[in-house]
């Protein structure tokens, strides 16, 4: 592409003040029949829910479409992250009958895809892995119909542990890079740009479709991007998502500056001339909105 993004910015797209949330960014606020029976679900199994810890912006829409990213390992992190609104401290228990209730959960949402996500257990041997596992022959077992889609975390690099995942073969593979490497010092300190790269690799040479993703707007300079876009095709990963990064309270991350709906087109665009097979990209994209849709994109182009 010959068009820089720089010039593009500069040029022709309007660029809010960083205080000033653009139009482009409002959410629909939860409502509806359907989201207030998920709603009922979740508690009545004492669940959790990456969209509830993580404040996501699209909760109102995907839970009254009927669709959830479950969260297990319960809902507390052992890392510090600076753009995550995710409880952070040392977790008080294991939960060894969440697989089952999650399962139990799925069924009754009659889905046909779903996404985990946990949060990290770096206080656990094998960081989680034996209840991922666990988690995913339970959904299997009470709803076989459902595909599985799984954001896992980095295990440490234990690739023992990751291989306990792997094993048990979910539909997607999803470990998000988060941002680019000069950033990983406040955006995931105890996390390893290149340890994430290796899962994600990992992964594909066992087979798996991975996917992965990354916020914009948060400090990140263009040529940074394009670096990890590359990286990301040198390990073949399948499915990329792209977001605006929005700041959950006063303690976390500022917002370095708000990315326009145009650019995240040309990112989208960038990224799968680069090769990779689909780009979800726009400032209301997270890992899991429209999953489905996404596994779909990348199956017609399969």
């Amino acid at each position: 592409m010959n068009l820089s993004l720089n010039h593009l910015l500069l040029s022709d797209l309007p660029t809010p003040g960083k205080g000033r949330k653009p139009s482009w960014l409002k959410m629909k606020m939860p409502a509806g029949e359907e989201y207030f029976n998920l709603l009922q679900l979740v508690n009545d199994q004492n669940l959790h829910t990456v969209c509830q810890s993580a404040k996501c912006p699209n909760m109102g829409e995907c839970w009254a479409a009927g669709t959830a990213t479950l969260m297990i390992l319960g809902d507390v992190c052992t890392r510090s992250c600076g753009f995550c609104h995710i409880a952070t401290g040392r977790p008080p228990t294991l939960d060894l009958d969440e697989p089952r209730r999650v399962g139990h959960a799925v069924g009754q949402m009659n889905l046909k895809h779903v996404v985990i996500t946990s949060v990290n257990r770096d206080e656990l041997p094998d960081g989680g892995a034996q209840i991922w596992a666990e988690t995913i022959r339970e959904i299997r077992r009470q709803s076989p119909g459902t595909n599985v889609e799984v954001l896992i975390p980095d295990f440490c690099g234990d690739w023992d542990a990751l291989q306990v995942v792997l094993d048990e073969k979910p539909e997607i593979l999803n470990h998000n890079i988060e941002s680019v490497p000069r950033l990983y010092y406040k955006v995931r300190p105890q996390a390893k740009y290149h340890r994430s790269l290796k899962l994600l690799q990992i992964a594909k040479q066992k087979g798996l479709t991975t996917k992965t993703g990354m916020m914009l707007g948060i400090g990140e300079e263009e040529n940074e991007i394009d670096s990890v876009l590359d990286d990301l095709v040198a390990i073949g990963v399948d499915i990329l998502t792209l977001g605006q990064y929005l700041q959950p309270t006063a303690q976390h991350l500022p917002v370095d500056r708000w990315v326009h709906p145009d650019e995240f087109v040309l990112w989208k665009q960038r990224g799968e001339e680069r090769g990779l097979r689909h780009v979800e990209s726009g400032p209301m994209v997270r890992s899991s909105y429209h999953a489905e849709k996404q596994v779909l994109a990348h199956e017609a182009v399969g």
